[in-house]
Order: C-alpha cells, then structure tokens, then sequence
C-alpha cells in the first residue's frame, strides 16, 4: 500500500529521508514537464526543479497543509521559473537533436520511429516545434497557467492554489493565453 502525501510530509517533518526520496520520485516528472515548458532549456528546468524540491524540504515547517504537497511543490517551481524568465531576458528554446534516442530527447518527440509513416513522424514533429515555440512566445504568467491547464491537466482551483491567484485571474489568464496561441497557430488550425 502506497503511503499518501501526508503521510509522507510528516515523515519527512522527522527528518525521513526515504519519504523525501519518495515524494521527489512521485513529482520529480511531472514537475520537470510544466518548468521545462516554461523555461525551455532542459538544465536549467532541472536546476529549477532540484531547488524547487530543496526549498520544500527545508520549509516543511511551513508547510500548513491547506493545500496538497503536490500543489505545494508546483508553487515553489513555477514560482522559481517565473523568477529565473524574469533575471534572464534570453528565452532559451529545446534544441531539437534527432540523433537522441526518443528515451533522451528532453520533450519526448525522437527522431522518426521505426514501423511508422516517415512523412506523418516529420509532421508531427514540425507541429509539435511549433506548438512549443508559440507556448515560449507567451509572457511568463500565461505560459505558468496553459501548461499548468492543458500539459498538468490541473483544474481551475488547483491552478489557482498553486499560483496563489484568484480563480477569476486564472480564468482571464487561460482566456488570453488561448486567444495568443491560436493567433500564432492560426494557420494550423
């Protein structure tokens, strides 16, 4: 039986180091998805992230439990990568290397996959580029709530909990988010 989140940050509270590495594993990926979308450069997402997961652990004290862990974590990194967007005014974007085996690219996309249709794999691929470079194009707050809605499949309030909006902000923010996407992929579309 799987321990909950709960359980897991009171452990840790104690100085558990297992139920650290547990919640780590748990929310490791997921985390490094929604930065990696928002920063765009893959050592940068993961730095973001592994200083995402030391601040929680040494603010565990903090931690109320209003919210989920998992909420929780995802505040301190789409917080830590706004900042970083903020100090840094070069948007780096994910270099495309086919060469990587699909299990290395850092957003999955690989090269063209044995046994399928070479011309839809390319396709996909160019959609996908696109995809991401329209999402790079938005403003640090939009990209948080996009990603946070359509890759995190997060509701309304949980977006809203771990931005620490309102749910009225978030709603305005996912309006135009989607309005600048689809100006920039209107051609796809």
């Amino acid at each position: 039986m799987e321990a909950s989140d709960g359980d897991l940050v009171n452990a840790a509270r104690g100085g558990d180091r297992e139920a650290m590495q547990q919640l780590v594993e748990r929310y490791q990926r997921r985390v490094l998805a929604v930065v990696l979308g928002m920063v765009g450069n893959p050592e940068d997402a993961r730095e973001i992230v592994q200083d995402a997961f030391i601040r929680a652990f040494r603010g565990l004290d903090r931690f109320k439990g209003d919210s989920s862990f998992y909420t929780w974590i995802y505040r301190i990194a789409v917080n830590l990568a706004i900042d970083s967007q903020r100090r840094d005014s070069r948007r780096p974007t994910v270099e495309y290397d086919e060469a990587l085996p699909p299990g290395e690219d850092p957003i999955g996309s690989g090269g063209v996959e044995m046994g399928r249709d070479p011309f839809r794999s390319v396709r996909n691929r160019e959609l996908g580029r696109r995809i991401f470079e329209a999402i790079d194009g938005l403003t640090p707050n939009h990209r948080a709530v996009i990603l946070l809605r359509e890759v995190e499949g997060l509701s309304y309030e949980e977006i809203a909990s771990t931005l620490e909006i309102s749910l009225g902000t978030v709603m305005s923010r996912l309006h135009y988010a989607r309005k600048k996407l689809q100006a920039r992929l209107e051609e796809l579309l």
